[in-house]
């Protein structure tokens, strides 16, 4: 991903000898609610390629230039080139793309038996990480008369499985287990509109949901594709609006809308959490994705997206990998991108395989109608 370099990305690099890494110190990146773009950013029609020269915003100038010199230091598992990507054939539009070595050399998953597990600081945490995999403290300028929202570390993955892909992790040392909490559900939406790339997405993976550590964080990562979800079609599940159904493959999830910063986004923040806390109290697992997109109802096709979509899935549990499939099914998985383990996998791959997969980690019917009952209740007891 190119773009202009901004001039004070190099507050966000390592000093070039990796002994002064440790006292380096983290750097900040201190934002204002002017930089939460909520419109205006769009897809180029026709030319994916024309994304290269688009300006990036601040927050995308930090992120890339940290990401890629840390990836030029080897701070990474393997070296992330250009994958070979592909749109499967058919009606949903599947990105796939070949990542052989996220596939065999990502960290094992942690020893996970309940969506509801505490935090083991004798397991693998983020409180472990080497200095220079943290590129950056993120946090929002003080606000007069509002409450101070908590920091958040930006660290690479060191597995990745696209351009820029970062974790996004409140502070360690307090030792959170992978349960979603409004602030870091706030972080990821916040960088969602603080990125001028239409496809920078965050995500989150419960326990139960493919989450390999149990230390509270969120994905965040570039892709340079659309995604069916963006402008899949909804039906309003209250008469609100404040609760949406995406009925459309990949895999039928909840959609919460936000139009940009405000009263809309703490809505949002507050609703999901609160489906999040259900879920995780009746040891149900979910993943979640945030990306922009166009408001609920009729599908869109437009370039343009006008705000922020989040949807939230329900699934069956799933503890450690299935190492048999061509993929594993997470937060990007139901999206509908898929990260596809070996080159066979890839060239064999259809669209009908890849929604046979993610079915078999849906919910039953009864159940999933268990579970959109209780969410439909939850929102029908929001303060009007």
């Amino acid at each position: 991903m190119a773009g202009t370099r901004d001039s004070n990305e190099t507050s966000y690099l390592l000093p070039p000898d990796s002994k002064d890494w440790e006292g380096h110190g983290i750097p900040d990146f201190v934002y204002r609610q002017k930089e939460l773009v909520p419109e205006g950013i769009q897809w180029p029609k026709n030319a994916p390629s024309l994304l290269d020269t688009l300006p990036l915003s601040r927050f995308d100038s930090a992120l890339c230039s940290a990401w890629r010199q840390r990836m030029e230091l080897g701070l990474f598992r393997y070296h992330l080139g250009e994958l070979q990507t592909q749109t499967l054939p058919g009606a949903v539009g599947f990105v796939a793309q070949l990542n052989v070595e996220r596939g065999v050399q990502r960290r094992r998953p942690q020893n996970i038996r309940s969506v509801r597990q505490a935090f083991d600081p004798e397991q693998f945490n983020f409180n472990q990480i080497r200095p220079g995999e943290v590129l950056f403290r993120l946090h929002p300028a003080p606000i007069p008369g509002a409450l101070q929202q908590e920091d958040i570390l930006v660290v690479i993955n060191v597995s990745p499985l696209e351009w820029g892909h970062v974790l996004l992790v409140p502070e360690p040392a307090r030792g959170l287990p992978q349960r979603l909490l409004p602030g870091a559900l706030r972080a990821g939406v916040e960088a969602v509109l603080l990125s001028s790339h239409p496809g920078f997405r965050v995500g989150f993976n419960s326990l139960g949901g493919l989450a390999s550590v149990n230390h509270l964080h969120l994905h965040g990562y570039y892709l340079a594709h659309r995604l069916p979800v963006e402008g899949a079609p909804s039906e309003p599940l209250d008469p609100k609006g404040r609760l949406h159904l995406l009925q459309a493959p990949p895999a039928p999830g909840f959609l919460f809308y936000t139009s940009g910063p405000g009263p809309s986004l703490e809505a949002l923040i507050s609703r999901v959490c609160r489906a999040t806390d259900y879920l995780t109290d009746h040891d149900i697992a979910h993943n979640l994705f945030v990306t922009r997109g166009s408001p609920p109802g009729k599908t869109s096709s437009s370039s343009t997206l006008t705000g922020v979509r989040v949807i939230l899935w329900a699934r069956k549990s799933s503890f450690g990998i299935k190492d048999g499939e061509a993929f594993n099914v997470a937060l990007c998985e139901l999206a509908g991108h898929l990260p596809v383990k070996t080159s066979q996998d890839f060239s064999s791959l259809t669209e009908a395989a890849a929604l046979a997969i993610i079915q078999d980690c849906l919910l039953p019917p009864a159940q999933a109608e268990e579970v959109q009952a209780a969410l439909v209740a939850l929102t029908a007891q929001e303060e009007p």
